[in-house]
């Protein structure tokens, strides 16, 4: 899955001259959290969230007058509080890849950016939901954890045996573990009994950590 197949197309944006408190506005008022800002000519020039503007407003504890408040927000633009420097994407960059990006850079979205134009926008939201959808969150079947060893043929084994027995795989997923000769592995299948299923796993010399119906 890439990039392109998850992200919001032709996202809202705004410019560097764009007021704090229309941009605060439209936040609030589509229920998004960041803004790509564009240049005159369509260039991404930065982006602003909704974190970065309420750290941009008075503290409660201020001094300041209701009338001044009002004064100083409607001076201030999007450019003096915006991010410069946006780390950026492609459509067509896998999505794991992207994710991978966000975690180094500790950041919570990235703009998607095609021939110089901002195409999309992907968020931390859209990573988690098709990380969900990945391991089948939600979905009703038989959910098995183990420990399995990092060689080759280990993951047809056990999916060959699972369709021998006529189960139905629908999710499967690796997760590294602290021993980097071993993996986890999360399965989720359909159509076969725990009873029939755990006991022919082990008999692979497989390691069965956790079973429960989901």
């Amino acid at each position: 899955m890439l990039v392109r197949d998850r992200m919001t197309h032709d996202p809202i944006t705004i410019t560097p001259e764009t007021s704090f408190q229309e941009a605060l506005k439209t936040i609030r008022e589509k229920k998004i959290r960041r803004l790509p800002v564009l240049d005159t000519g369509g260039r991404l020039v930065g982006i602003v969230s909704e974190k970065d503007m309420l750290y941009a407003s008075p503290s409660p504890a201020t001094s300041l007058s209701i009338f001044e408040l009002h004064y100083l927000l409607a001076k201030l633009a999007v450019k003096d509080i915006m991010i410069r420097e946006v780390v950026t994407t492609t459509g067509d960059t896998p999505l794991e890849d992207a994710a991978r990006l966000m975690v180094d850079r500790k950041i919570g979205c990235l703009p998607v950016v095609e021939d110089g134009q901002v195409v999309g926008i992907i968020t931390e939201t859209d990573i988690f939901k098709s990380f969900v959808e990945c391991l089948g969150g939600g979905e009703k079947g038989l959910r098995l954890t183990l420990r399995v060893p990092e060689k080759k043929g280990v993951l047809a084994a056990i999916t060959g045996e699972i369709t021998r027995r006529g189960g139905n795989i629908l999710n499967l997923g690796t997760f590294a573990g602290e021993d980097p000769t071993e993996r986890f592995l999360m399965i989720r299948v359909q159509e076969i009994s725990r009873e029939e299923l755990v006991p022919a796993l082990e008999a692979l010399g497989e390691k069965v950590i956790e079973v429960r119906e989901v």
